[in-house]
């Protein structure tokens, strides 16, 4: 049954439309999304432990030019979580597709943060003509990634992954561990909004959600693995770095070396999280790439 509080936070940023559910297969899983403004197609693609709410300093920048369609990863935000279920790379690009095809999307832009990117990248790569281009900002796609953030998100993810203290720990989460770990995808922390956190922790109050949380972590390795899809992406890709971004210039070079299409810009002053703590910049790389590709075309 669907309650209000897998509503109530998004229509405060947007009290337009309220989010729909949609499963994937006819077996499901079901998730959450929300489709908003008219023109292309968008695809935005969230990171690690968020959700499409992530993306609400930069939907409302683009519902004017574009149809924009976010959603819930399975397990992740209010979308179904299901128990034993598998979150590599291979299997969470597998719900993007089924995502697109369910909802017949062509000529698509996927845009993506953080781990997002790493799944817009792969995507584009096996659906072929359905892709028009892909943006991706900040791929997560290196060893070992969150824990990079800072000094607690090393000690919290270590010890997540780990065996036998892992699901202790990921059941200990707390709104303090969560707003600390994420402030290390901030250059400015302050551009984290508090109401974002809340909203973060009631949905990690989910039954199983801990085991989703574990399972994600320990998925590192096949987002490092997937970086061999890049070689077979045939449209236009941007990347999109923070200058302060975890990843290291030489990773980001080998990235953009990798994509045929690829070419990249640089942040000034951001992390990891672009989307939150730059989202005028974030809006106009979107609509100055797209704006670009239309007039090639």
């Amino acid at each position: 049954m669907v309650s209000q509080n897998e509503f109530d936070y998004t229509l405060r940023w947007w009290p337009d439309q309220k989010p729909e559910f949609l499963s994937l297969t006819p077996a499901g899983p079901k998730v959450r999304y929300l489709q908003a403004g008219q023109g292309p197609a968008l695809v935005l693609l969230h990171s690690i432990r968020t959700q499409l709410d992530l993306f609400q300093r930069v939907i409302p920048k683009l519902t004017d030019r574009f149809t924009v369609y976010a959603f819930d990863y399975p397990g992740f935000g209010w979308s179904e979580i299901v128990p034993g279920a598998d979150y590599r790379e291979p299997v969470m690009r597998e719900h993007v597709v089924n995502f697109i095809e369910r909802l017949d999307l062509r000529d698509v832009t996927l845009i993506g943060e953080s781990l997002g990117a790493t799944l817009a990248l792969t995507t584009a790569a096996v659906l072929g003509d359905r892709v028009k281009q892909v943006v991706a900002f900040n791929p997560y796609d290196y060893f070992p990634g969150v824990e990079r953030a800072n000094l607690l998100a090393s000690f919290i993810i270590k010890h997540v992954r780990a065996p036998l203290i892992g699901p202790i720990f990921a059941a200990m989460e707390s709104r303090a561990t969560l707003a600390g770990i994420l402030k290390g995808g901030f250059h400015d922390p302050r551009r984290l909004p508090p109401d974002f956190i809340d909203e973060l922790v009631k949905g990690g109050k989910r039954p199983g959600y801990s085991n989703v949380a574990r399972a994600v972590y320990k998925g590192l390795a096949s987002y490092v693995a997937a970086r061999s899809y890049y070689a077979r992406i045939d449209v236009p890709v941007t990347l999109v770095y923070g200058d302060h971004d975890w990843s290291r210039p030489a990773e980001r070079e080998a990235n953009r070396a990798r994509i045929k299409h690829a070419k990249m810009i640089v942040l000034k002053d951001t992390r990891h999280i672009a989307s939150l703590e730059r989202p005028e910049e974030f809006a106009r790389i979107l609509i100055e790439t797209l704006s670009t590709a239309r007039s090639a075309a």
